[in-house]
């Protein structure tokens, strides 16, 4: 190791791992948002995601960010029929190459950290750049990156799924459903996420609400046909925390899980207006004294 990248791997120990979650995630947080965090007296949505990062962590959380393990979870509080067709897991990187894989659209992701990659043709990939990615993520401790606990402890491994497109042959809607002390609040509809992303905020009722990320939005998303349904797996999905984001898909009518998603953004996403942030906070009660 030469002496550069032995200073640049001080510096990251430094930094991401020997200073404390809290002072990490406040550092983080005034850097983000140009003011202190009160993780005593969180009123905003990012500030309650900052608190629940340091102070709501169990075994659950573990193993529903644990995007293999979490389907056991699904079939037992949802069933089986939710589930994306797993085609199989593995802890080597190498597995994946054409000889395992189908002939179908599939993604192909590590279990612990965000991204994949989308397979539409096996045969036209570059398997040593996907498989050099997929070792670097084997390898990386998530949590370190953002200090969400849930990750901390994960087995790494990589899952290869069937791909799921709509009738166009396009990438479907991701409906990502926010819930609040076991109760669906709205739905961040996100469009376009290959090229144009397009994300759209709508309440229970399909009615679009007044507030934004940095992005475009689409006030035309059609209501699904199975909303109530959709509603319903979201709320009990999310019956065993304070806070989650039940991640669906619906093609032709059938609904798919996605992930469970416990802290979007890692609590670092602004809204527009700002003040929609601390609107969107006292939508959510912690259970703590000084709320």
């Amino acid at each position: 190791i030469d002496m550069r990248d032995l200073i640049k791997r001080l510096k990251y120990y430094l930094r991401y791992i020997l200073i404390s979650d809290e002072k990490y995630i406040k550092y983080k947080f005034k850097k983000r948002f140009d003011y202190e965090l009160n993780i005593s007296n969180p009123k905003t949505i990012n500030e309650k995601i900052q608190w629940l990062k340091l102070f709501d962590r169990t075994p659950l959380h573990t193993k529903c960010a644990d995007k293999y393990l979490v389907r056991e979870y699904i079939k037992e509080i949802i069933g089986e029929k939710y589930l994306i067709p797993l085609i199989f897991s593995t802890f080597e990187a190498k597995d994946i190459n054409v000889e395992n894989l189908p002939n179908y659209p599939t993604v192909i992701k590590a279990n612990h950290t965000r991204g994949a990659f989308l397979i539409k043709d096996k045969n036209n990939i570059d398997l040593k750049n996907i498989q050099k990615k997929l070792n670097s993520e084997l390898n990386t401790n998530f949590y370190y990156r953002t200090r969400e606990w849930q990750y901390k402890n994960i087995l790494p491994r990589i899952i290869v799924e069937k791909m799921l497109l709509d009738e166009n042959g396009n990438l479907p809607i991701d409906y990502k459903i926010w819930c609040m002390n076991g109760k669906v609040i709205m739905f961040q509809v996100d469009t376009g996420s290959q090229g144009n992303h397009i994300i759209t905020f709508f309440d229970k009722n399909w009615k679009v609400l007044s507030f934004k990320k940095a992005y475009p939005i689409n006030e035309n998303v059609n209501i699904p046909n199975n909303l109530e349904e959709m509603l319903q797996i979201a709320e009990k999905l999310s019956k065993d925390f304070l806070f989650v984001r039940v991640d669906l898909y619906n093609i032709n009518n059938k609904v798919y899980f996605g992930e469970l998603t416990f802290h979007p953004e890692s609590g670092f996403g602004k809204f527009y207006p700002e003040n929609s942030d601390f609107e969107l906070g006292k939508k959510l009660n912690l259970g703590i004294i000084n709320e």
